[in-house]
């Protein structure tokens, strides 16, 4: 007996497949021209209700495109020019050979690297405690809402926002022979002859290191009053209640709450310290203290690849050691992050 032809008002079977909605067999070739049609369908819809028209794929890389290259040209090029330099002779007015290694094993033989990479570790290890811990208690004392505390707060930012050579020139005038700190020593019979703190090598990098400190203060400030918004109140009220005093919750609430920050401080100090180059510049001079003992690894590549005769292939190689140097201290905060977190 031959069916008869279906009912218009009959239910379709779920496997019918006439059915727009119904599921494809996997075998069904029909399977990938009903995915199209409902992609397309839905994005229809989708630009119907938002009135925004969908492009190609690569339509968002257009956007990415000018960043990407103004880091392409201004940063991955710069990095690895200086990478090929690095292994020739090159100098400012003349293209070098290839010399291999031959820079670094010159560098590690360099005395005048060794005395410069010192000094850099020791801004490093001097500066970097002082610009987590300083700023800390600074941001600590300016979060009390009381009247007067915005002037304080923009007081101890202003370093920040002064350019670092009208810094390092007013500590020039400060810590000269004759400026104002000696003069008030002199005046008070502290000492017979003046403090040489521009003209001793280690007095000139402890200076350097106190106008580092002194202008990050206020920076490194505001990454703290940041962190310490998001303290819950609720803890130090709970604490209070319990009897705990004002230092037993500073360093059982505030500080293991803003650690994170204290480590991400700490990297960009160190990055910071490694770099440092305008306050020797400025207090030492273009030699970089009596004998350029007070040299730091950024005033040595300066020194070395500056002038006619400057050496772009030398400087080159201390540029990279540089980078190592700063990416082992990134590296290693980086760890210390991801082990706080766990």
């Amino acid at each position: 007996m031959t069916p008869g032809p279906a009912r218009p008002d009959a239910p379709a079977r779920p496997d019918d497949p006439a059915r727009s909605d119904a599921p494809a067999r996997p075998d069904d070739p029909a399977r990938p021209a009903r995915s199209v049609r409902a992609r397309r369908k839905a994005l229809a819809a989708m630009e119907a209700e938002t009135g925004l028209v969908h492009r190609r794929w690569w339509t968002p890389y257009l956007f990415l495109a000018p960043g990407l290259v103004t880091v392409a040209l201004f940063s991955l090029w710069p990095f690895v020019n200086t990478v090929v330099l690095s292994l020739t002779d090159a100098q400012i007015l003349r293209g070098g050979t290839f010399v291999g290694l031959d820079n670094y094993t010159r560098a590690f033989a360099d005395p005048d690297f060794w005395t410069a990479t010192g000094n850099s570790v020791l801004y490093l290890v001097v500066c970097v405690p002082c610009l987590v811990l300083l700023p800390l208690a600074l941001a600590v004392l300016v979060q009390a809402k009381v009247p007067g505390i915005g002037f304080f707060r923009s007081a101890f930012y202003t370093p920040v926002i002064a350019s670092a050579v009208v810094v390092g020139l007013i500590w020039q005038w400060v810590l000269r022979s004759d400026g104002l700190v000696n003069t008030v020593f002199r005046r008070l019979s502290i000492v017979s002859e003046p403090v040489p703190f521009l003209t001793d090598s280690t007095m000139l990098l402890v200076s350097a290191m106190i106008v580092t400190v002194w202008k990050g203060l206020g920076y490194y400030m505001v990454f703290y009053l940041a962190a310490l918004g998001n303290v819950p109140p609720s803890l130090h009220e709970a604490a209070a209640l319990d009897g705990a005093g004002p230092v037993r919750r500073f360093f059982s609430i505030t500080v293991p709450q803003v650690k994170p920050m204290m480590l991400l401080v700490g990297t960009l100090s160190a990055i910071s310290a490694l770099r440092v180059f305008t306050e020797i510049y400025i207090l030492g001079g273009e030699s970089g203290g009596p004998g350029g003992g007070a040299r730091t690894l950024p005033f040595l590549i300066r020194q070395v690849g500056l002038g006619f005769s400057g050496e772009t292939g030398y400087a080159s190689a201390l540029s990279i050691l540089l980078f190592l140097l700063t990416l082992v201290f990134s590296l290693l905060g980086r760890r210390l992050s991801k082990g706080d977190e766990s």
